[in-house]
């Protein structure tokens, strides 16, 4: 008999367990990443960019980004084990996690707040602390008195297992609830747990089939309908099945089912019969899962235009550019067909294997983008906005991740998206300040994000403008960056005829309708008249920018911030358009009490009103924050337009941006003063691209257009830079000015923003943090402190301290850590403990 052989392992051969530690970047504006242990079991499934659910503090559960996998201990405190792996692979790719991280270091904010900014809200997992009855408590032998809000809340609990604090709230009627919740607590009558929901939840439709019995053969199915041919309702529903499913040519095809409200919908079936054949077991129920961007069912047609030889020319030096640089900026007038170059480029990454990110500046825009994109991309397009639900924009996200969206349309929050084989950028209208995020933080710029993306990448960056920042045409002009021109529009199109109409010449004569010229009237009659278009922008929302009194001058103010109210007359009530304060118009003045309330200047909301008592006739559309807040409010405006169900569109600053009408012949520009005269440096800049932008609306598709500026100085300089379409001697005189006073492009700008409840401790914060920051960066580079112009916002008031830095990437590191140290120096002072200080890198 074989002896049985007895394996002895040495114990020094034994695997010894390894201790691993995450660093994890939490959801909040902490200064650095937290440090967690990893449980023995989970080793295998800590990933680098997955989420992970931690305790932060006592009570607080938190899901959270693995930045870090290691073996040190945090020195500083005892590390916490980590709850919970919430995914099996990673949600953040590594390009990804470096940007951030440039982030952060580069728009001096926190990880955790770039982290806040990039995932999904639904990506985000959430916790609120709810109450339950305590397993021990007994009702009839409970020795505790109890007050009428507990016994409320005991009976509440026994209808319904658990409560959340804010069901407490609401079932109380109070806003202060904690002492009766606490005292529950010490009677031993409830406990008090935190659940964590899954904020993203996938689509699921319902769906009915035939039960497998009778799919066996066709003899079992006509045997159930003879059974049910006593039953006609019942009949009915079984027919209307078979009609709409393919099961009689194959009995299997019946697992995919039908959708059931196809069948719940249909007003000819009798829902209780539907319901008879679930409980039967003659029809089964199930759920389906299902994307929220279902799969196209081809691309359909798509009439690629031609490339006429400009275009072509200027697609071949952008490839051939692309050789040399990795940014390349095409400046094309308005017109010239810039997205048909896109197009083209586009399909040459996709058909390359590469992923391309298509930038637009507005909600606005991607409507009609999207149209002419999905006509080319079918399915493999991904659209990405905040007008999606978080469901929805978590659906894009995954879909990134998994590569079925090779191309994605979106706005700046675009930028933060997992690509992880990106080779091309699209920065359209690439002068934007819509690209700038300004609340909350990272109070990033799209575009220069874009260039960070495409470098981690090893893509490249295709910039595109008919009236190109100051900034980026001086790159280009030094040779960092390529530039490719494309100087006359697409077809037998022409630029319009720009011409000037002086307001206040024609007030002496008499000559103006309200805020519209004669002149502007009867062009827009004319054009309306030909069954042409009319675009009317106004580079202001509401009614009027404010309300006053005849006889004491009184003029309504904003309760939490220094500005006045403006009218908006649908909802008849003054809104603040910094804090969103409402209130009612009153009828009277509260001050002298005068009826003589009146309305001072004007608003898009007061030009529609206004052109419908002049012209009764037009159909008249407007588009501004206040028509568009619904999901596919931009979508719908847009498409009324191009469909000519209406022929005047009255609008702000949103319909400047790159929108392609056939029918338009003519735009007016309605206040033109207001925009050049701004106190900020870039003014000018700006003003030009706003008329040229609107102006290139007008005559893109053969008919000659016409533009008319109505202005009370026609003979300011800007004008007749617009009028000859003169980039080039814009360009000139700016770039002299900045280089003159030290300003960007020649240094990098930093806007420090000293808020506090009270005026005086906010002067005093701001004064010293000037005083530090001249004793660490020299007295040239800081300016101010300044109340700006409006000085108080949202209860807040506010001191403004820019600060100018040399562009030697060098010393511009530095430079930046001696501005945030100086900042966090200023609060940890215990006189100023109630003061905030908003940095702004690159403020627009």
């Amino acid at each position: 008999m074989t002896p049985e052989l007895e394996f002895h392992i040495p114990a020094d051969d034994v695997p010894e367990r390894i201790t691993l530690f995450a660093d994890v970047i939490l959801p909040l504006p902490l200064p650095k990443l937290y440090t967690y242990r990893v449980p023995y079991q989970m080793s295998d499934e800590v990933l680098v960019g997955a989420r992970v659910l931690v305790q932060f503090g006592s009570k607080k559960v938190l899901s959270c980004v693995v930045a870090r996998v290691h073996e040190q201990p945090p020195k500083e405190y005892q590390a916490k084990y980590l709850l919970e792996v919430i995914d099996e692979k990673p949600v953040v790719t590594g390009p990804q996690l470096r940007l951030f991280l440039w982030m952060a270091e580069y728009y001096l904010c926190t990880l955790g707040e770039v982290i806040n900014a990039a995932l999904p809200s639904a990506l985000k997992l959430s916790s609120e602390s709810k109450i339950q009855l305590h397993p021990q408590f007994n009702a009839e032998t409970n020795e505790w008195p109890l007050t009428s809000h507990e016994e409320k809340i005991i009976f509440a609990l026994r209808q319904k297992q658990h409560l959340t604090f804010t069901e407490v709230g609401q079932l109380l009627q109070l806003t202060s609830f904690h002492k009766i919740i606490k005292s529950l607590l010490l009677k031993d009558i409830i406990i008090i747990y935190e659940e964590i929901a899954e904020k993203y939840a996938p689509k699921v439709v319902k769906k009915v089939r035939l039960a497998p019995m009778f799919t066996t053969d066709e003899e079992t199915l006509e045997e159930l309908f003879n059974q049910l041919a006593a039953k006609p309702k019942q009949l009915d529903v079984l027919l209307k099945y078979v009609q709409l499913t393919p099961i009689l040519q194959n009995l299997r095809m019946n697992e995919e089912g039908l959708e059931k409200n196809v069948l719940t919908s249909n007003p000819h079936l009798s829902l209780s019969a539907i319901n008879t054949l679930l409980k039967h077991g003659v029809l089964e129920q199930f759920d389906v899962v299902v994307s929220r961007f279902p799969m196209a069912e081809g691309r359909g047609p798509y009439l690629h235009s031609e490339l006429s030889p400009a275009q072509t020319a200027a697609r071949d030096q952008i490839l051939e550019t692309f050789g040399e640089k990795s940014t390349v900026l095409l400046h094309g007038i308005t017109g010239s067909g810039k997205t048909e170059i896109y197009i083209d480029l586009i399909q040459k990454a996709v058909e390359a294997g590469g992923q391309v990110l298509y930038l637009l500046p507005e909600i606005a825009l991607t409507a009609q983008i999207v149209t002419r994109l999905k006509r080319v991309f079918g399915d493999r397009l991904g659209v990405y906005h905040s007008k999606f639900s978080d469901n929805e924009r978590v659906e894009v996200w995954n879909g990134i991740l998994s590569g079925r969206f090779q191309v994605v349309v979106g706005v700046r929050s675009s930028v933060f998206l997992p690509f992880h084989s990106l080779s091309l950028i699209i920065v359209d209208e690439e002068h934007e300040p819509s690209y700038k995020q300004h609340e909350p933080a990272p109070r990033y710029n799209a575009r220069e994000v874009a260039f960070m993306m495409a470098q981690f990448q090893g893509a490249r960056t295709l910039l595109g403008s008919a009236t190109p920042s100051i900034e980026s045409y001086y790159h280009c002009q030094t040779g960092r960056w390529g530039l490719v021109n494309l100087h006359e529009r697409y077809g037998a199109a022409t630029l319009p005829e720009v011409e000037l109409v002086d307001t206040r010449r024609e007030s002496l004569r008499k000559n103006m309708m309200s805020h519209f010229s004669n002149r502007l009237v009867h062009d827009i009659q004319d054009a309306l008249y030909r069954h042409e278009q009319v675009i009317l922008f106004q580079n202001r929302r509401g009614y009027a920018p404010f309300i006053d009194c005849n006889d004491c001058a009184w003029i309504p103010k904003c309760r939490n911030c220094a500005v006045s109210l403006s009218y908006h007359k649908f909802s008849n009530e003054l809104r603040c358009h910094y804090c969103g304060y409402t209130e009612r118009k009153p009828t009277d003045c509260p001050a002298c009490g005068s009826t003589m309330l009146k309305t001072v200047g004007f608003g898009t909301e007061k030009i529609e009103d206004e052109l419908k008592l002049i012209m009764p006739e037009a159909r008249i559309q407007r588009m501004d924050l206040d028509t568009t807040k619904k999901k596919n409010s931009h979508q719908q405006i847009i498409e009324d337009f191009e469909q000519q169900r209406t022929n005047v569109l009255v609008g702000t600053q949103m319909v400047t941006k790159g929108l392609d009408f056939e029918h338009v012949s003519l735009v007016g520009i309605l206040s033109a003063d207001s925009i050049i005269h701004f106190p900020d440096f870039r003014a000018h800049e700006r003003a030009y691209q706003l008329f040229v932008q609107v102006s290139g609306r007008a005559g893109r598709k053969g008919n000659k257009g016409k533009v008319l500026i109505q202005t009370a100085n026609p003979n300011q300089n800007i004008f007749q830079r617009v009028i000859e379409g003169d980039y080039r001697g814009l360009y000139e005189q700016e770039i002299a000015e900045r280089q003159k006073f030290r300003y960007p492009p020649f240094v990098r700008m930093i806007r420090l923003t000293v808020k506090h409840p009270e005026a005086r401790p906010c002067e005093a914060a701001a004064i010293l943090l000037a005083k530090e920051l001249v004793d660490r960066l020299g007295k040239t580079g800081v300016l101010g402190p300044e109340a700006p112009h409006i000085f108080k916002i949202r209860n807040q008031f506010l001191q403004e301290i820019h600060v100018k830095l040399d562009r030697d990437s060098s010393h511009l590191r530095e430079s930046k850590f001696q501005v945030l140290d100086a900042v966090q120096s200023l609060l940890k002072t215990k006189e100023f403990k109630n003061a905030r200080v908003v940095i702004d890198v690159d403020p627009s």
